[in-house]
């Protein structure tokens, strides 16, 4: 990539600019003064929106939407070179980079902060969002989930940008922040890695990118694997039992949580927030060091997450009907399922919870299969639609299936069902459905239609709303 191309370049074309992080760019390029254009082939909100912002967007893609004079285009990992606009930009010789590399090049001008780790990356971020704007500090933001009443991006008039680091395709490599926070190492993106050994190696170039302080997770073990072999003394660690900073004295009340924040064995402050898990006391915690790193008071810090509202499709209730709560999480590994099953058993202990699980990718399903099929402990039923097709070659597809699953979650003692899909699902369950049961959907994918579906056909069956938060 050409050096400062981003500061050279006027005229910028974003090929996929309706996705979540490319939506964000687009807006921060057009506070840097960017004649912008965009395209993506999927009609949307986010892309009306841009419209609304003076942002020229054309769907679908065409080749005749660029045009010679356009000095930089920049696409999503989602469009691949056979793209008409991508063609045609190598035609005409226009420099062509990725997602990532914009977002790298945006950050060299700003205060980064880039929040990494195979989980609690939009959480950690989300949080630290929250804080940061209590406080006052106006950052920038890109992230990947939609924070309640706040977006997943925004351009601040402050200097602090922050954006969540996908370690896919090394992508995270593009970014040089002033403070990293890794979250979590697992196996995951197997259709990219080979293995674990590869994944702690991509963090650990990741890690020596960061250029004043790493906030890590300390109990997890490949994380700490990488810090110690970096041989880095500007480092602080978190964790519950383990940790510089760590969560003591945690109660749960439904959907909030409190703690006490010891700093280095010292109480320094009792903390509320709208969220429960001990996975996202964590997260608030490694939000919380980054926050007084960059001189955030604590009653900012606490005033930000007592206020913090959740994040869409992150354990999100969509609805109550006839005391039947209908939910909807991203979760799409393993120890996410298991996390987010084990907190809505917590906060319903005496109900019925069916899961609707779509797996997300051929690939990742076919090599986390045991995993997936023993994250379901905490639920009473599970039902398994075709996976999701996204990022796969079409031969992956012959190596495993929705049945396959099915029949694994069945050998570990879980009732399990698979229907193909979604009408099936949405029938079935408005069948079985009984007072007080909980009905979650989950899956990267489109799977909360399910979910919207079934509260549509309920209320039509004359159950009444009832309060999403009682």
């Amino acid at each position: 990539m050409e050096p400062n191309i981003l500061e050279k370049s006027k005229k910028i074309h974003l090929i996929g600019v309706g996705g979540t992080g490319m939506s964000g760019l687009a807006q921060l390029l057009m506070a840097m003064d960017k004649k912008v254009s965009g395209s993506d082939n999927n009609p949307s909100k986010v892309l009306r929106k841009l419209k609304r912002k003076g942002i020229k967007v054309f769907s679908p893609q065409k080749e005749k939407n660029i045009n010679k004079d356009t000095e930089l285009v920049i696409h999503s990992y989602a469009i691949l070179p056979d793209n008409p606009e991508y063609k045609k930009a190598v035609e005409y010789m226009i420099p062509i980079i990725s997602y990532p590399e914009a977002v790298g090049c945006v950050m060299e001008s700003r205060t980064g902060v880039a929040v990494a780790g195979t989980h609690g990356k939009t959480t950690t971020s989300s949080l630290l969002v929250s804080i940061l704007k209590t406080a006052g500090c106006s950052p920038s933001f890109l992230i990947g989930g939609e924070i309640k009443n706040i977006g997943n991006s925004e351009v601040g008039k402050g200097d602090l940008l922050i954006v969540e680091a996908c370690e896919y395709k090394k992508a995270f490599l593009n970014y040089k922040p002033r403070i990293g926070i890794i979250t979590a190492i697992e196996e995951d993106h197997l259709d990219y890695y080979k293995n674990i050994e590869e994944i702690k190696k991509a963090f650990s170039d990741f890690s020596k990118n960061i250029k004043e302080l790493i906030i890590y997770n300390g109990e997890d073990k490949n994380v700490r694997d990488i810090i110690k072999k970096s041989d880095r003394k500007d480092i602080i660690s978190y964790g519950i039992n383990k940790g510089n900073w760590r969560a003591e004295n945690i109660k749960f009340f439904k959907n909030v949580s409190e703690f006490d924040c010891i700093v280095r064995g010292k109480k320094e402050a009792v903390v509320r927030m709208g969220i429960s898990g001990a996975h996202n006391v964590k997260n608030a915690l490694a939000a919380i060091i980054c926050a007084r790193h960059l001189d955030v008071p604590w009653d900012s810090i606490k005033e930000g997450l007592k206020n913090f509202g959740g994040i869409h499709r992150r354990s999100e209730i969509l609805g109550r009907v006839g005391r039947i709560t209908v939910m909807d999480d991203y979760a799409h590994h393993p120890t996410e399922i298991k996390c987010t099953l084990k907190c809505i058993k917590n906060r319903f202990p005496d109900s019925r919870i069916i899961v609707v699980f779509q797996p997300h990718q051929y690939s990742r399903t076919r090599f986390l299969l045991k995993e997936f099929a023993m994250s379901f402990s905490d639920a009473d039923k599970v039902v398994v639609p075709d996976i999701y097709f996204v990022r796969d070659s079409i031969i992956e597809q012959k190596f495993v299936n929705a049945k396959m699953l099915v029949e694994k979650i069945r050998k570990n003692g879980k009732e399990a069902l698979y229907l193909p899909s979604f009408d099936e699902i949405v029938e079935y369950l408005c069948e079985i459905v009984q007072r007080d049961d909980v009905i979650i959907t989950v899956g990267a994918g489109t799977v909360d239609k399910i979910a919207h579906s079934m509260l549509k056909k309920l209320r039509k069956k004359g159950y009444k709303n009832v309060d999403k938060k009682t």
